[in-house]
């Protein structure tokens, strides 16, 4: 599920070692940076010419820990986690719905990098390991096999219907990361996604009651808004690199003046969609979402990642309204 993730697709290559292949050769024969000893191929080097034991192994960990996307993994897994406990599945249950949620968002973020790591070696992007040659790609796609094979009984363990519904959102991330991307339905996996994950909380629950309309429904605007407000920052870059999705065929403006109405149209649903009048929390959440969510875009200009950061705030306002009102039930 991938879809509050760092999900930019994709320079100059790394420069090459004397006699070795160039760090950015390509996905699966990169060079790590700095694999090769200071002292290697001069004769007579000394243990002070090497490079101390270990650093190339831990320099692989941590590009490979780096390769996860570490920041929207975790986001994601926090959500799954905050929803599961609100919901009242208990500390082993929700550690369940936590743990396969978590496998799920590490499978895909290692599997975006591994993919894209060809083509953002190419456009010279920083902070890809799997471009860099900090980690190879196909230790990167080895870890996402494997957190994928943990990610199918683990979310099973949940319940047979909540478990094929996260599995279905893991799949749509993975359909994003190998082709979706590009497309005009680059959308489609992350509000399926979005979606998704209050439905698989509401499943988990004993009897398994069917989520409420309202929480698909926001969770879907959000992802949908969250696709928008990642990729804003890098259109030009994507477009560059041949990427042609929903947000670069309307454009970096374009994007920016869409981007609201999702934000504002998820608070919205979880403020009218349950039955009764409007508590008066619900229009105070929808009043300061509105403000975020407006001047996200308007301060993109001045600060590349505001569009971002308005709509992890909104993200913040409606958690606490689905917090507050429940995942299941009528």
């Amino acid at each position: 599920m991938d879809a509050t993730e760092s999900v930019s697709p994709a320079g100059a290559r790394a420069t090459e070692a004397a006699g070795a292949q160039p760090t950015g050769a390509g996905p699966t024969g990169a060079v790590p940076a700095g694999a090769v000893p200071a002292g290697a191929g001069r004769a007579g080097a000394g243990p002070a010419d090497a490079d101390p034991a270990g650093v190339g192994r831990r320099g692989r960990v941590v590009g490979l820990a780096l390769a996860c996307h570490p920041g929207p993994a975790l986001a994601v897994t926090a959500l799954g986690c905050a929803l599961a406990l609100g919901s009242g599945l208990g500390g082993p249950r929700s550690a369940l719905v936590t743990a396969a949620v978590l496998t799920g968002q590490l499978s895909v973020g290692w599997c975006n990098d591994a993919y894209d790591a060809r083509r953002d070696a190419d456009a010279g992007r920083r902070g890809k390991p799997a471009a860099d040659g900090t980690v190879e790609a196909r230790a990167v796609w080895a870890a996402a096999t494997v957190a994928l094979a943990l990610c199918v009984p683990l979310s099973l363990a949940c319940g047979a219907l909540a478990g094929a519904v996260h599995l279905a959102a893991v799949a749509a991330a993975w359909l994003y990361n190998l082709r979706l991307k590009a497309t005009v339905l680059s959308w489609l996996p992350y509000v399926a996604g979005f979606g998704a994950l209050p439905a698989a909380v509401a499943l988990s629950l004993p009897g398994g009651p069917w989520p409420r309309w309202w929480t698909v429904t926001a969770g879907a605007l959000l992802g949908f808004a969250a696709h928008l407000a990642d990729t804003l920052p890098d259109i030009a870059a994507d477009r560059a690199a041949g990427i042609r999705g929903l947000p670069h065929r309307l454009g970096a403006r374009g994007t920016r003046l869409l981007l609201p109405a999702p934000l504002l149209g998820a608070t919205a649903v979880l403020a009218f969609g349950p039955p009764g009048p409007v508590e008066a929390g619900g229009a105070a959440a929808l009043v300061l979402a509105g403000a975020a969510a407006l001047a996200g875009p308007a301060l993109g200009r001045r600060w590349r990642k505001a569009a971002l950061a308005g709509a992890v705030a909104v993200a913040a306002v409606d958690l606490a309204m689905l917090l507050a009102r429940g995942v299941a039930g009528a």
